[in-house]
Parts: structure tokens; sequence; C-alpha cells
């Protein structure tokens, strides 16, 4: 059912009554990323794989460890997310010289034919998201945002450090 409310709380479970907000950005956060994998088939990536590339691009080879602890997904994900993209020719991996137990993790050359897909991709995922929002409310949105995030963050423990991208959303 439809309504003028914002929230939409005539049209919630009654359970989730306490917390309208909450549930919104659930089924945002469950459309937002159904619309970037449609968008990202055409480069050959599933969801998340694109935020895992995103970081590799960015950074000189990082320790598998550090991937993992940066993406905030299970290890088991994360590795295999590698695999994939290991056996996609995306990435390389190889073991640390500094601590042989260690795994570096590096985007491949041949990886960055895929950068230019990615970056038109989220780049249609935002204005497909952000249709109808005009340069005033994209800007407070994106504020009010981050404020949410920072909080989530606080409750979590959840951060990455100061002045580092997570290649999270």
């Amino acid at each position: 059912m439809k309504s003028d409310d914002p929230a939409c709380t005539d049209c919630l479970p009654g359970t989730a009554l306490g917390g309208p907000v909450s549930h919104a950005v659930s089924r945002v956060s469950r459309l937002h990323r159904a619309a970037a994998g449609k968008l990202l088939r055409r480069t050959g990536l599933y969801p998340g794989q694109e935020l895992l590339m995103m970081r590799l691009w960015d950074s000189a080879a990082v320790r598998q460890s550090e991937l993992i602890r940066s993406m905030a997904l299970d290890p088991s994900t994360v590795t295999k997310m590698l695999q994939r993209l290991d056996s996609g020719g995306h990435v390389k991996r190889s073991p640390d010289p500094l601590d042989r137990r260690a795994v570096l993790v590096e985007a491949t050359p041949e990886s960055c034919e895929l950068r230019s897909g990615v970056e038109a991709a989220w780049t249609e995922l935002e204005e497909r998201t952000l249709a109808g929002l005009d340069g005033t409310e994209r800007a407070e949105l994106a504020r009010l945002l981050a404020k949410v995030e920072a909080n989530l963050c606080a409750e979590t423990g959840d951060c990455p450090p100061p002045g580092e991208t997570d290649g999270r959303p």
C-alpha cells in the first residue's frame, strides 16, 4: 500500500513500528545492492567484488588479512571473492616476503580493463538512485547518511582508521 508518509508507517510490519527508519534503510540497502548487481553484470563482477577491486585499484599490494578487515566481511566470503577474481585474472595473490604465512593481494594490469566499467556502473547507479533529487537534497542526504554511518560505526566498532577509505560505499 502506498502512503504519503515518507516513513510509510502504515505499511510497516507491526514489529517494525518502533524502527521505521531502520526498516527503510534495510529496504533501500537491499534494493541498492540488487540495482548494483544488475549494472555490474555487464562487467562480469558480482556485487561486492567491485568494492574489493576498488580497494585494490587504489592501493599497492595489501595483505589478505588486511583486506578482510577493511571489507568487514567474513574471511571465507573474501577468500571466495578472491578465488573468483584470481581465476578471472583480475587479482594476483602471492606470499608476503616479510611474512611467508601472509598472502599479498594486488590488482593485475588486466583488471584495469574492468575499472572503467565499474566506474560507469557506479555513476549510473548514483544517477538512478538519486533521480529526482536536486543538488541540495543530494548533499543533505550524503550529510545525513554520514551521520548515520558514524552512529553505526560507534555502535559496532567497525570503523576504518581515520583518513582511510575501506572499500565500502
